[in-house]
């Protein structure tokens, strides 16, 4: 399934500081990841996910170093920041809440699970 873009433009921060959160990587490696962690749901290509990573490290969400890659090949490595990791404990929190109010909406779960 592929989704609207807009949709997809929201939660792709998110994901990437999740990813990000549990190591550092390089470019393809989290665009890999972010596939395969989610069931191959959410692809971000080449296009997305650059411009992303670029606006994430401008903000200080996240830092990039090169670094010699496991063929002595340089690569761009990304890694969350302390301002990464709050903004990602917030916006997870909301996600959370938004989720359990969309459920509500589309009849997908009972009101016992908003309150949780």
């Amino acid at each position: 399934m592929k989704f609207e873009r807009e949709l997809l433009k929201g939660v792709a921060p998110v994901i990437v500081l999740e990813i990000l959160s549990r190591g550092a990587m390089y470019g393809y490696e989290l665009s890999e990841a972010v596939e395969q962690r989610s069931g191959g749901i959410l692809t971000l290509g080449r296009g997305t996910l650059y411009p992303l990573l670029y606006n994430l490290e401008a903000k200080g969400l996240i830092e990039a170093q090169w670094q010699d890659g496991d063929t002595n090949r340089k690569r761009r490595y990304y890694s969350i920041t302390g301002k990464g990791k709050e903004m990602l404990s917030a916006q997870k929190q909301q996600w959370q809440q938004l989720q359990a109010g969309a459920n509500l909406v589309f009849g997908f779960a009972g009101p016992q699970t908003a309150m949780a």
